[in-house]
């Protein structure tokens, strides 16, 4: 239905130099995944006041990722209205995190620290979501693992209305899906309207499953829950700002870029990232049925995103170094001048030995050879936008 509607707002994604994809794909995913949200919510009709209010101020942030899919807002902008809908929660339903658990004997109360600290928590998971938005269906079903892994944590019976709101998000959610990655229909893509909305969603509802005794759930296990676009924000927000750079500025350094950089297809990738996060869940579900101490929980999960940052960034950084080695290749021709010049943007690192070979090619007397910009990997990337 939405999509009469997308060329006449303005939702559609254009192919750039950023985004390779083919073709003008609509961006109301999310504007229909909240759709069917708030319908099934109308349905139910037994939610309370805080649940009602997180649904209200998600649609005020899904009409923000609206229009900064229309519009490209700036950063300022997004984290000023998103501090606002925060706020604004915290204000009227006394909801927040005031404490983080029990960690190695001592109860961590953060009095009014706890308003500061939810409100980068829930902007923390809301960009962890936007950024892991880069390949098509990764956001959203790294959004049904980490519901998965909320029921596992505190099963079905704890916080009825919470799992009612995460079961509504999850049925809204596949429709976007079985579109997005070609099952049935024409392609759709989320838009910042839809990783926003699920990033919120989730970022209250943990929040609240944390915050009250009858879910027995510890803040350290909602970390499990979304462990993969927290350790991958992180990891590509430290290399960004090591370099000196924006910590929001776009770029190919995220998971699924390595990914397809190393020659994954993107189905494989999605398989792989969505193995890799259900496997984080699990661990994290493993430990605290094992391990009675949060804070030992803790240090395993402080531990693992030491080790996820490490191997992430070496391999990037090899990544990296074989583009560098290619970026200009200098092939000697039967032309003319005698040399030609190609400036070239290979993605993986399997590219340094065609460059090279065309490279002693050229030394040898021979025509030379092109760097194979052809190969199923390097197609492969270029149809995938940095996030």
């Amino acid at each position: 239905m939405l999509r009469r509607y997308a060329l006449v707002l303005g939702l559609i994604d254009h192919p750039t130099q950023r985004k390779q994809h083919v073709g003008k794909v609509p961006l109301i995913g999310g504007l229909a995944i909240f759709m069917g949200v708030t319908a099934g919510a109308a349905c139910y009709g037994h939610f309370h006041w805080f649940t009602k209010v997180v649904i209200d101020t998600t649609m005020l942030l899904t009409l923000l990722g609206a229009l900064d899919d229309r519009f490209d807002l700036s950063v300022r902008e997004r984290l000023v209205i998103q501090t606002v809908a925060i706020l604004t929660v915290i204000a009227t339903t006394g909801v927040y995190i005031h404490t983080l658990g029990t960690l190695f004997g001592y109860e961590i109360e953060l009095g009014w620290l706890g308003y500061p600290f939810t409100v980068v928590a829930v902007i923390g998971l809301v960009n962890a979501f936007n950024m892991m938005d880069g390949i098509d269906g990764l956001a959203g079903s790294l959004e049904i693992v980490s519901i998965a892994a909320i029921t596992l944590f505190v099963g079905l019976g704890a916080l009825h209305e919470a799992i009612v709101l995460l079961a509504l998000l999850a049925t809204a959610s596949l429709p976007y899906l079985v579109a997005n990655l070609g099952f049935a229909g024409r392609k759709i893509f989320l838009g910042d309207a839809g990783s926003t909305l699920i990033g919120y969603l989730l970022a209250w509802v943990l929040i609240r499953m944390t915050q009250v005794p009858e879910s027995h759930m510890s803040p350290v296990n909602v970390l499990w829950c979304v462990a993969l676009p927290v350790f991958d924000t992180l990891a590509v927000m430290l290399r960004r700002m090591s370099k000196g750079k924006s910590p929001f500025k776009p770029d190919r350094g995220h998971i699924h870029h390595i990914l397809l950089g190393c020659g994954f297809g993107p189905r494989k990738t999605l398989l792989a990232l969505i193995a890799m996060a259900g496997g984080f869940a699990l661990i994290g579900v493993a430990i605290s049925h094992g391990i009675a101490s949060a804070g030992v929980n803790l240090m395993i999960f402080c531990l693992t995103l030491v080790a996820y940052i490490w191997t992430t960034t070496r391999v990037w950084s090899r990544q990296e170094a074989a583009r560098g080695q290619v970026q200009t290749a200098t092939l000697w021709g039967s032309g003319a001048n005698g040399v030609t010049t190609v400036s070239v943007s290979p993605v993986g690192v399997g590219l340094t030995s065609a460059a090279n070979a065309s490279i002693e090619s050229s030394r040898l007397g021979g025509s030379g050879l092109r760097p194979s910009i052809e190969s199923s990997s390097f197609r492969t990337a270029l149809q995938e936008p940095p996030r």
